[in-house]
């Protein structure tokens, strides 16, 4: 969209907060990159340039506006929209892959040349992996340094900078502050009395509902490993340093995050997941507008608009319990899932709340021995294969895959059918278009509202939904009473 200069300055000139993510605006007579949505007076089209990205401002040499804080914005609903190069990338860069194996390791899991990777990157985003990876690190010390009392050299260990210097110097540089006076203009709401402990905000675009998306995950919740709990939704996390608790509460502007991690190197990686289960940087404009096209879909929009799918923090625990879902209720499937976390879970302390485990990984659970699953048999040889693909490599649900290529090798698997490719693809992978045609849900619901009843019709129906059929499923479902579609209480 950047490349549309007369889009942009319609946006920047009305404070659109729809296109915060999609496009930051620097002006040349300050040398600052704002957010389209930004509270000062704009200034004048010839004095606008757009980039693609926060990293490629930065790398023209343009620092963040102090007022509207445009590191902070939602992130681009592109990369988890798309499933090309590029949006592969993103998605890994924000799961903090490059802090962590560098630019090799990035393009080994894409399976790319470095050199493709970096001209990919460039071309659409105006910015290299290491300056994207690089502007992640600026936001979450800046993150740390408002929100922490942490000392300064723990924030820079933390949010993966090399040295101090580099710390100070990208600080500097970026936001034109040095971190000291950063975290002297911050307000007084610095968490610093439980170790590793910090509170922070997660925005969205508007709107949001959150009934079926917390519902949703409330309903299902794994004993354990997630929880409803004081108007939020608990669980734990794995993750690359360690593991960690968040608890997540929907707010009408933003998203309450209260995150515990035994490694503070962890945190941009549990920002990135959370997000990504709570899908908050959907573009619920694009969606709703799509979905309100079909008169049947229109009346459903129209009463609860903005939502959302919910998804997940960890693609292989998804893809488990969406096997031990498979032609069972709600509740038995949750009591099969408890039943392997409590035998094979890794244990952790919960002072605030009641959970007890990590879910078991693909490694740990290839180690189980069948006969003592207590499930039928076909579903043991299906979950015992599938956890095996998944310990070896030889299945890839990580944000590196390929939706269409991983879609084909689950329905290799034995025991797998549509419906179950289907919901790992919608939930784990993030494809927005998805769809569940032969799920009861969606089936009830279709005859409900006069739309076919068939799975074959019904697919050809939801054809003028397209790209955006995960969504429809989620709005086909709120038409039943089930406890997935409550907010609870």
């Amino acid at each position: 969209m950047y490349t549309d200069t007369e889009r942009c300055v319609r946006a920047v000139r009305s404070k659109d907060a729809r296109f915060d993510g999609w496009f930051f605006t620097a002006v040349l007579t300050t040398g600052i990159y704002c957010r389209p949505s930004c509270p000062v007076v704009p200034p004048k089209p010839e004095n606008m340039v757009f980039h693609p990205s926060a990293a490629a401002c930065q790398q023209a040499g343009f620092r963040a506006c102090k007022r509207c804080r445009p590191d902070t914005t939602p992130g681009s609903p592109e990369w988890n929209q798309r499933a090309d190069l590029t949006a592969r990338a993103m998605r890994l860069i924000a799961d903090g892959v490059v802090d962590r194996e560098g630019v090799p390791g990035l393009a080994a899991r894409l399976g790319y040349s470095i050199r493709q990777i970096e001209r990919q990157l460039l071309a659409e985003l105006g910015a290299g992996p290491l300056a994207l990876a690089r502007a992640q690190r600026a936001q979450t010390a800046r993150l740390l340094i408002e929100t922490t009392a942490l000392p300064m050299a723990q924030i820079a260990f933390a949010a993966g900078f090399s040295s101090l210097r580099t710390f100070n110097d990208t600080v500097r540089e970026v936001f034109a502050l040095t971190p000291s006076e950063l975290r002297a203009r911050a307000p007084e709401r610095r968490t610093g009395t439980a170790p590793g402990s910090l509170s922070l905000r997660l925005p969205f675009r508007a709107p949001l509902n959150p009934d079926n998306l917390f519902g949703h995950l409330a309903a299902t919740a794994v004993p354990g490993v997630e929880e409803w709990r004081d108007g939020a939704y608990r669980r734990t996390l794995r993750l690359p340093h360690g593991h960690g608790i968040v608890a997540l509460a929907p707010h009408p502007d933003h998203i309450a995050c209260r995150l515990t991690l035994t490694d503070l190197r962890d945190l941009t990686v549990a920002i990135s997941r959370c997000r990504r289960l709570l899908d908050l940087d959907a573009d619920p404009a694009a969606v709703d507008d799509r979905l309100r096209a079909d008169p049947v879909l229109a009346p459903l929009v129209h009463k609860a608009p903005g939502r959302r799918v919910p998804r997940t923090v960890d693609e292989a625990e998804f893809a488990v319990r969406a096997v031990l879902g498979q032609q069972v209720s709600t509740a038995a499937a949750r009591t099969h899932a408890a039943r392997l976390v409590t035998a094979h879970g890794e244990p952790v302390d919960d002072p605030g709340g009641g959970l007890t485990h990590l879910f078991p990984s693909p490694e740990e659970l290839a180690t189980v021995d069948p006969a003592t699953l207590a499930m039928p048999r076909t579903r043991r040889t299906t979950l015992t294969t599938l956890v095996r693909h998944l310990a070896d490599g030889s299945l890839d649900l990580s944000p590196a895959g390929d939706w269409t290529d991983t879609r084909v090798r689950l329905l290799e698997l034995p025991g797998f059918g549509p419906w179950t490719a289907d919901v790992i693809a919608m939930r784990a992978l993030g494809d927005p278009d998805a769809f569940l045609p032969t799920d009861l849900g969606i089936r009830r619901a279709a005859e409900e509202l006069g739309l076919p009843a068939t799975p074959a019709a019904l697919t050809a129906r939801a054809a003028a939904w397209r790209p955006w059929r995960a969504y429809a499923v989620q709005y086909l479902w709120a038409t039943d009473d089930h406890p997935i579609n409550f907010l609870p209480v």
